[in-house]
């Protein structure tokens, strides 16, 4: 059962880290570099943590060698960051620092004590942490007019990582729950990567016409 237990966590878990690894770094770069966090949406980045931490809270629970999640996990704190830079750039450091804090303890103390079934329960909810997360970006993006300081890389790897989980969903699990979440996943990311090109196709007109 442990056996089963890995291999189904890593088949699932692992074969996009790399990418969303990539898509936090160049997201991070690109406000640390702008020095703006403007358009983006603060519930859906904390979402994100939550989705990409529960694999972590998961892997801890059920005694997973470190290799198994270690990149998941920088990942996680990659994430952290990137909440804690909003949190700072809207003046709201202390506030940042005790959410990170208040949430890596918790974590912490469900993959310590939790039940078995909680834990299975957090693995579960990840993919529609995940959707609810990019369906905030979607509706920010579209109520702003703009995506902001949204990295374009980070969407492109976003979208490209969630069309590999999909093929591999169907080869694995086939026609089940977890492949239609990672379809839905992958149709929100493709809605985020049309709304950066054209938004930024439109500023780029725009801002030819001011210059002429």
């Amino acid at each position: 059962m442990y056996r089963w237990r890995l291999a189904l966590f890593l088949s699932f878990v692992g074969v996009d880290v790399e990418v969303k690894s990539d898509a936090q770094v160049s997201q991070l770069f690109r406000i640390l570099w702008r020095g703006s966090t403007d358009g983006l949406n603060l519930p859906s980045f904390m979402l994100q943590l939550y989705a990409f931490s529960c694999p972590v809270v998961y892997a801890l629970a059920n005694n997973f060698p470190f290799f198994a999640w270690a990149e998941r996990l920088v990942t996680s704190a990659q994430s952290a960051v990137i909440v804690f830079v909003i949190l700072h750039h809207r003046s709201q450091t202390l506030r940042g620092l005790l959410l990170l804090l208040s949430f890596g303890g918790g974590a912490f103390l469900l993959a310590s004590y939790a039940a078995a079934a909680v834990i299975s329960l957090i693995q579960a909810s990840r993919l529609p942490a995940l959707i609810a997360s990019k369906v905030l970006q979607t509706l920010t993006n579209f109520q702003n007019g703009h995506t902001g300081e949204l990295s374009t890389l980070s969407v492109i790897l976003s979208w490209a990582g969630s069309i590999s989980l999909v093929f591999v969903s169907i080869q694995d699990a086939g026609r089940s729950f977890t492949t239609l979440f990672h379809i839905i996943s992958a149709c929100l990311s493709s809605v985020l990567l049309v709304q950066v090109l054209t938004y930024q196709s439109v500023l780029a007109s725009s801002n030819n016409k001011k210059r002429d």
